[in-house]
């Protein structure tokens, strides 16, 4: 029986954090291209109402510059505190082109005072896959809690702020193995892996 091939993917991001997590993941089931291997494509307006909206805009607009199957994802901090906030507006919640070190500086800024009891969020990532026939998407989501100040040196964006109770540990005092099994983008890319192969793309 021939083997099949490889399936190629396009994944929308220059993120190496997050193509990183990806590649963890997947292994060699799927042939991973990213933005690094269309210079050309032009920069996307992220200006979805939410993370869902956003990661089909990206997926959408990277199936149209290529021709291939694209998948794009979009992860939003949810703060209970804050009525949900910085959610859809996660990477720039301390104003465009903001780094993480600033994100992060603006939420502590924005919860001070606030008790860690009343300290909940999530993380929540979409998911989103769109090639010449079909288009869908899966989510992911981790509870926790936001600290008082930041912990740990691995992880990227909210990850030394962001807590989970039954690790004991904040996604940055994690190894990238540990983080994937449990956080949200680890979830949706279970979730993404088992309707690819329901669908026969694996």
């Amino acid at each position: 029986m021939k083997k099949k091939s490889t399936a190629t993917i396009v994944l929308a991001t220059h993120n190496r954090d997050k193509i990183r997590e990806f590649n963890a993941k997947l292994g060699n089931r799927i042939q991973l291209k990213t933005l690094d291997d269309f210079p050309d494509f032009p920069e996307v307006a992220e200006n979805g109402g939410s993370i869902r909206e956003n990661a089909y805009i990206k997926a959408r607009a990277i199936h149209a510059h290529t021709g291939l199957p694209a998948v794009a994802d979009d992860t939003g901090l949810e703060v209970d505190a804050l009525d949900g906030a910085p959610g859809v507006y996660s990477s720039r919640f301390a104003g465009e082109n903001a780094s993480y070190r600033d994100n992060v500086q603006h939420l502590l800024k924005q919860m001070k005072g606030i008790p860690q009891e009343q300290r909940s969020a999530r993380f929540r990532t979409s998911i989103a896959y769109v090639d010449n026939q079909e288009a869908w998407d899966v989510e992911g989501f981790v509870e926790g809690c936001i600290l008082k100040e930041v912990r740990g040196e691995g992880g990227f964006g909210y990850d030394p702020l962001f807590f989970f109770e039954p690790l004991q540990k904040t996604f940055s005092e994690m190894d990238l193995k540990e983080k994937n099994r449990i956080s949200h983008r680890g979830k949706a890319l279970d979730a993404f892996i088992h309707t690819l192969k329901n669908k026969k793309h694996l």
